[in-house]
């Protein structure tokens, strides 16, 4: 019987006690005990494995581990580090993933929960010999609960755990390693929400208290999406070595590297579509390691074992709102819109990369959103140069039309708000006006993001144009706009019929050559040939007016029969 797919599976105990597959990470180890730092901070985008491989390490290091857990794995070979490192330390670990809430008071709750939830982990503490009774209180001060809340003061959860690392210490007589994963978390949600201050301040003396050249901490792993600047948060923390996804040390153990993709589609007996995963989940740079997204590459092998003719599907894309890239488009200018345009067709943009950044700044300038999509994943670069610059890239097939899609939401948003003249362009069409269409569609894809890219399939830029005029025409609330719809002897790109009885048939082409008037004139015999006006003859339509439309970038013709 062949593994299990871990779709969702983050913890390493649970993986390896129920045969799911997974990617032997655990050289991770032995590289953060050979590159010594006190305190360790992580930064990759989400889904890249930052809370397995946490978890990894708290079964690794945790007293009473399992070390059958680590059989037949990498890590194993190392005999002398396994004797000292393994089974040795008492661990606190916490994910900060879940601290949100609609206000403060709500968030810190939560925050108190998730500590309150570990601190109890440690329920024989009260009758530890090695504490006394003012250890004991404290503990207590850590667990109690009301009503299903935890009762810690806010002097308290600040301390807390700083507070928890000295009980460990004093109960083991061995410094503890502490493990906080996702840490901004709780940041992201209190600015998107209104209290990033009263957070930010929390995050920041807890974190202070228990970080700072502390006697009962042996060392720190912290992980999260985005390096907050040190001013804000890791105030006078001089211990802390960061990890960016720029930084070549430890660029193999977040995601899924070429050797780890060819095992794991070799072992599922699927190496035959190894050029569809790197098409659509490979192209992204850590350090100088190339790297795909493993939620994606899991994903797909699981669609393809149920069957073998599934499409690839954008699985990481949707795990999250995508509000950066909203952002940029709103704050968007005609520069910017043309460095989408590169992007998207395949080319590259040259930024200055600012790795430390508060939330606060993000929103500062359109810039800033370049620097945190490229932390985020969403960009990767190409080349670096001096200055701390980059040349950017889209990675991957997966992120350029995740790109695409929120393009045409952004153009058709922003567009339907000027309603006189999106009134007046779709007036033109039941009176076969075109030549206020074909300028009006000129004015519209300058002021928009065109797919243009010659390595970009030609029925996807007309989809992208597809896109575009079927959102335009869908404003017309009393009209029927048919996008795909089955007619004659096929299917029409666009089928509208207007109160009044007029049928309006649109076929879209990409002219790759820019020749438009021939790209139209084939949209014209597509029409007649499939017949698609003769599939309204069943209508109550009394007049039907046929539309020929072709683009190339941001040219576009429109011809009529």
């Amino acid at each position: 019987m062949r593994k299990k797919l871990p779709i969702g599976i983050d913890g390493f105990e649970k993986l390896r006690t129920n045969d799911f597959y997974y990617a032997d990470k655990t050289m991770f180890i032995k590289e953060l005990l050979q590159n010594w730092g006190e305190v360790n901070l992580f930064t990759r985008p989400r889904r890249f494995g930052k809370s397995l491989n946490m978890s990894m390490l708290k079964c690794f290091f945790e007293v009473e581990c399992a070390p059958e857990l680590f059989d037949g794995l990498k890590i194993m070979q190392e005999k002398a580090l396994c004797e000292k490192y393994m089974g040795k330390f008492p661990v606190i670990s916490i994910s900060l993933k879940s601290v949100d809430g609609l206000n403060f008071q709500a968030a810190s709750a939560a925050l108190r929960r998730v500590i309150g939830n570990e601190a109890c982990r440690f329920s024989f503490l009260p009758e530890s010999s090695r504490l006394g009774q003012d250890d004991k209180e404290l503990y207590y001060g850590l667990t109690a609960i009301k009503n299903g809340s935890f009762l810690m003061t806010d002097d308290i959860l600040a301390d807390s755990l700083r507070t928890l690392s000295q009980l460990l210490f004093k109960h083991y007589g061995q410094k503890v390693i502490l493990l906080i994963d996702e840490y901004d978390v709780p940041l992201d949600k209190a600015f998107q929400t209104g209290y990033y201050d009263e957070m930010a301040s929390l995050i920041r003396n807890m974190l202070g208290n228990a970080l700072k050249t502390s006697d009962s901490l042996y060392f720190a792993v912290l992980t999260g999406c985005l390096r907050i600047s040190k001013e804000s948060i890791f105030t006078g923390l001089n211990n802390l070595k960061v990890h960016t996804i720029s930084d070549v040390r430890y660029d193999e153990f977040f995601g899924f590297t070429d050797a780890d993709v060819d095992e794991l589609l070799k072992f599922y007996v699927l190496s035959s579509y190894k050029d569809v995963f790197r098409d659509w989940y490979d192209g992204y740079r850590f350090g100088d390691a190339k790297v795909y997204s493993p939620w994606d590459v899991i994903n797909y092998c699981d669609e393809l074992l149920a069957d073998p003719g599934a499409e690839p599907g954008n699985y990481w894309a949707n795990t999250s709102g995508n509000d950066l890239i909203r952002r940029l488009l709103k704050k968007a200018n005609q520069t910017t819109r043309y460095e989408v345009e590169q992007l998207i067709n395949g080319g590259a943009i040259t930024k200055t990369i600012r790795q430390e950044l508060t939330y606060r700044d993000v929103e500062d300038s359109v810039d800033n959103i370049w620097s945190v999509l490229y932390s985020a994943g969403y960009l990767t670069w190409r080349d670096r140069l001096p200055g701390k610059q980059m040349k950017l890239t889209l990675p991957n097939r997966e992120v350029r039309e995740l790109f695409i899609d929120l393009v045409k939401d952004w153009f058709e948003e922003t567009t339907l708000a000027d309603s006189d003249r999106i009134n007046r362009f779709c007036a033109a069409f039941p009176i076969g006006d075109t030549t206020t269409i074909q300028d009006m569609l000129h004015d519209y894809l300058w002021d928009s993001i065109s797919v243009r890219d010659t390595a970009v399939r030609t029925n996807m830029k007309e989809n992208f144009y597809h896109g575009m005029v079927l959102g335009l025409l869908r404003s017309q609330g009393s009209w029927l706009v048919k996008s795909n719809a089955e007619m004659g002897e096929g299917y029409s790109d666009i089928f509208i019929q207007t109160p009044d009885g007029i049928g309006i048939v649109i076929e879209l082409k990409y002219a790759d050559d820019g020749n438009l008037e021939v790209a139209c004139a084939k949209a014209l015999k597509q029409i007649e040939e499939k017949k698609y006006a003769k599939g309204l003859n069943h209508r109550s339509i009394k007049k039907i007016v046929k539309y020929g439309m072709a683009f190339c970038e941001k040219e576009c013709m429109v011809v009529m029969t």
